[in-house]
């Protein structure tokens, strides 16, 4: 993994981030002034009802939802200062994600679907399929390598997913409602998987979640409301 130790930079830094969305003319506020700092090594959750501004927030900090007032920066790098293009390449340089509709390509076998990121980002093939064997290896998935998602359990797909969110050595993991196809043996099966991934390996994690088991696994509890932080464990320890 990529050493975030090094700086005393924040991996993600949110000041007064406002997300305005028009209804009928009517501005809806999703992100009310939201103020956050996030430290290297953190596994924090993003917790709240639907409507909480949790999912926008996470979106906003990985760069796939703009932001309307405030400041933002992930790995030091400003985000309010980047053009579309800019904003894809630092979400593939910097972020890795992990979604509950787990987003693989139907088409590819699983190493393929973790090494598309790679190819992206202009790795050669022999890399790739090293990086990208040694991830699903290190996620328990080392002879399943071959088959495509629908011959996989819904929680292999989300290994798989995972496996394809850190094999760039990311600063910074983001997972959305990761669980919320998983039944609960899975979902601790994976919730164990990535608390390992912070705690053996130093990686950055933040995840958005109204699942209080979800929660029981992150070093820091986030809850927002009406688009605001309502409460913030670091802040109360």
């Amino acid at each position: 993994m990529s050493d975030n130790t090094a700086s005393d930079t924040p991996v993600v830094y949110c000041q007064d981030v406002q997300r305005i969305y028009q209804q009928e003319s009517v501005p809806v506020y999703a992100l009310r002034g939201a103020n956050l700092t996030i430290t290297a090594g953190e596994f924090v959750s993003l917790a709240g009802p639907s409507g909480s501004g949790k999912s926008t927030l996470l979106n906003v900090i990985g760069g796939l939802d703009g932001f309307d007032a405030g400041e933002v920066t992930v790995g030091g790098t400003s985000l309010g200062a980047l053009n579309a293009s800019e904003l894809a390449q630092m979400r593939l340089e910097k972020v890795g994600f992990v979604f509950q509709a787990y987003n693989l390509i139907p088409v590819l076998s699983a190493r393929e679907n973790v090494e598309f990121i790679l190819q992206l980002q202009g790795v050669s093939s022999q890399e790739r399929q090293e990086r990208a064997n040694s991830a699903l290896q290190s996620l328990g998935l080392g002879d399943l390598g071959d088959r495509r998602p629908g011959e996989l359990s819904g929680g292999q797909q989300q290994r798989v997913a995972i496996a394809r969110a850190i094999v760039t050595e990311p600063v910074l993991l983001l997972a959305d409602e990761p669980t919320a196809n998983l039944d609960s043996k899975t979902t601790s099966e994976l919730l164990e998987v990535l608390q390992q991934l912070n705690q053996q390996q130093g990686m950055t994690i933040v995840t958005a979640t109204h699942d209080p088991i979800v929660m029981s696994y992150t070093s820091r509890q986030v809850a927002m409301m009406d688009g605001e932080i309502h409460q913030d464990s670091a802040m109360a320890s």
